[in-house]
């Protein structure tokens, strides 16, 4: 879930290595062919595994196949739509392992890590957003440029929607006097009332 670069210099240079390296039918369906092939690899070494980390090495193995076929489509039809769908394909692979992970745990330890696991599906789809908007051409640079803020702004909402009902997941493992001030702090942190 961590990214070492920020997601708009990803896309950029998705975008720039799409265009450069635009492959055939035959390439797209040999890829496809390869990413299944892989896939079904993956699956059958899962079987070895027992509980939940079975369910976790699924979840991961249906993840890398969905972000390796949308990778092959971003490269046999490059556009700006397929970068974002590769984005998006990750931020909903990450999502689904992480989610899957949560079953380990039990109680408000569970509801926590569900919700982090939702802040962090929230802030990828929203950063791809800003990425997206970022690469899309414009009229103007100020039309551009009301349009990355607009869309920064929106991200920056739902970004913190996500964190706030995190944090607040996190209260509901306190009581009393505890529980009370740290939804105080929580509200007052994210600017709820």
């Amino acid at each position: 879930m961590k990214f070492t670069h920020t997601l708009a210099a990803s896309v950029a240079a998705a975008l720039m290595a799409t265009s450069a390296l635009a492959m055939t039918q035959q390439e797209h369906k040999a890829g496809l062919d390869q990413a299944t092939a892989q896939y079904k690899a993956d699956k059958k070494s899962c079987d070895a595994l027992k509980d939940n980390a079975k369910d976790v090495c699924m979840k991961e193995a249906k993840g890398k196949e969905d972000i390796a076929k949308a990778e092959l489509d971003a490269q046999y039809k490059p556009s700006a739509k397929a970068t974002h769908k590769v984005a998006d394909t990750r931020a909903d692979a990450d999502y689904e392992v992480a989610k899957e992970k949560c079953d380990d745990l039990k109680g408000n330890d569970k509801d926590v890590c569900v919700k982090d696991a939702k802040a962090a599906h929230v802030k990828a789809k929203e950063d791809a957003k800003v990425a997206a908007t970022q690469a899309k051409p414009a009229d103007s640079a100020a039309e551009k440029q009301a349009d990355v803020a607009a869309a920064r702004k929106d991200a920056a909402a739902e970004k913190n929607d996500a964190n706030y009902k995190a944090a607040k997941e996190r209260c509901d493992a306190l009581s009393g006097d505890a529980k009370s001030k740290c939804v105080d702090d929580t509200k007052r942190t994210y600017g709820k009332s």
